[in-house]
């Protein structure tokens, strides 16, 4: 299939058909925009999707992305023979709803939920609306206590570090939430705790911790930042929760760092989210948010439906959605169990820290971190190394190899730090981390020959992966 000058309406209107591919009595030229005026024959329509699809990046060698890229063959045939499952419809598909309450209790239990039995829990299409939902059950919460105690409810904030992820930024924007930064530092990586007490005040309806951040991979830590919140309840009487955004970390945690204390062994941790698709190793399309008690959730933001002749709690934003990911997530936790997933993770991170150790023997860089939370690590080039190249020209030669390594400015305070990352996925083996280090000193090799600075280009105006 080539693409060339027809009749159009735009600069690339028209799809030409090659005949190899077309049927006899199928039209050859089509209308990208326009639907056409007759059927085509699925060989060709499948041919014309596929070659455009070829156009794509190789999945496998995108490190920009924490989602999952592989699943074994037996998933892959579970996937498509269940694909027309409709997650919504509960009274059609029992056994899929009863699948999914599964996977969040044993989510619940992986999290040391007090009671499992006495958790709440839902499946969602991403981590971004378990964000979401986790942040409306704490604005509905605050809002009741404060209209119960007489008070006004028109002012809630929400108190976070200055690189979470967007969604956090969406949920405020979108739910009439003020939005609390609490700037990141070279001295101060993460949230911690450490200045909490000038952002929290009567209208804080929660603090959002992170279970890897976007931007490096690290771990926030939990325990500082729920002391820190026992101290202002201490001396102010402010009882503010904890959301644990555990999108990536909270399916490694547990196999790589299960001493490590950041889920509901915290008190003060109400609810916590993870992706499905991410590091639950799963396609995209899946995301859970576990409660760590039922009353935690505010009755007002669950609606029943009708399910084997009684009522099931349902509580998203999305309403139909595919239930193969659901299953997918059960076949996952049966096929691996704890020991199972902890080799995974493990090889993974492994990988990661070797990629790390690579990195930092070149003369051009310094670790910002080196993988040993989740498997994701970051680099900045040194600042006295060269004036020549930057890491974006870094990335866009090895985006010439079909690697996506994905360079960026990093939040607020340390908006003048770039940093280069990459995110290690079950199915970057040892073998292609061998290519990519090779890859990168040799584009290194090269960039460090250059005898002059290269034009200038725009660098991008923040991360938002």
């Amino acid at each position: 299939m080539v693409t060339r000058p027809g009749p159009r309406r735009g600069s690339d209107s028209s799809i030409t058909i090659n005949p190899l591919f077309a049927r006899p009595g199928e039209d050859r030229v089509i209308d990208r925009y326009r639907l056409g005026a007759d059927r085509m024959l699925p060989e060709t329509a499948y041919q014309v999707v596929h070659d455009e699809a070829m156009l794509d990046g190789n999945a496998r060698l995108n490190l920009a992305t924490f989602v999952t890229t592989w699943m074994e063959d037996p998933a892959r045939k579970l996937y498509a023979e269940t694909l027309d499952k409709n997650m919504i419809d509960k009274d059609e598909y029992p056994a899929t709803a009863a699948v999914e309450e599964r996977c969040w209790r044993i989510l619940a239990d992986l999290w040391h939920a007090p009671d499992p039995a006495a958790a709440i829990g839902c499946s969602t299409v991403g981590s971004s609306e378990a964000c979401m939902l986790g942040g409306l059950a704490f604005k509905r919460r605050w809002q009741e206590a404060r209209r119960k105690a007489g008070k006004p409810a028109d002012r809630p904030n929400l108190v976070m570090s200055s690189a979470v992820q967007v969604v956090w930024e969406k949920f405020c924007n979108y739910w009439d939430v003020e939005a609390r930064y609490v700037p990141i530092t070279e001295e101060h990586k993460t949230l911690d705790g450490h200045g909490l007490a000038d952002y929290v005040d009567e209208n804080t309806i929660g603090v959002v911790a992170i279970m890897g951040v976007t931007y490096t991979g690290m771990y926030e830590p939990i325990t500082a930042i729920a002391a820190a919140l026992d101290e202002i309840q201490r001396t102010t009487g402010l009882d503010i929760p904890i959301h644990v955004d555990g999108a990536s970390g909270a399916m490694i945690a547990p196999f790589l760092q299960a001493p490590l204390e950041w889920d509901f062994r915290i008190d003060r941790v109400h609810s916590i989210n993870t992706s499905g698709h991410k590091y639950g190793l799963v396609y995209p399309g899946l995301g859970w948010v576990v409660w760590r008690r039922r009353d935690l959730l505010p009755e007002s933001l669950v609606f029943n439906v009708s399910y084997l002749g009684g009522d099931m709690p349902t509580f998203a934003l999305n309403f139909s959605r595919p239930g193969a990911q659901v299953l997918l997530q059960y076949y996952q936790f049966l096929r691996l169990g704890r020991e199972g997933f902890r080799e995974v993770q493990q090889a993974s991170q492994d990988v990661a820290r070797y990629l790390a150790a690579g990195v930092d023997a070149m003369d051009a860089f310094e670790l910002w971190n080196d993988g040993t939370d989740i498997p994701v690590f970051a680099w900045r080039l040194k600042d006295d190394h060269t004036d020549n190249w930057t890491l974006y020209d870094l990335s866009d030669r090895l985006r010439a190899k079909g690697w996506q390594v994905p360079a960026y400015p990093m939040p607020d305070n340390l908006s003048d730090v770039t940093v280069q990352r990459v995110v290690v996925r079950n199915g970057l083996s040892m073998d292609l981390a061998d290519l990519l280090l090779d890859d990168v000193r040799i584009a290194v090799a090269a960039l460090d020959r250059l005898t002059a600075p290269l034009p200038d280009r725009a660098a991008p105006a923040g991360f938002h992966h």
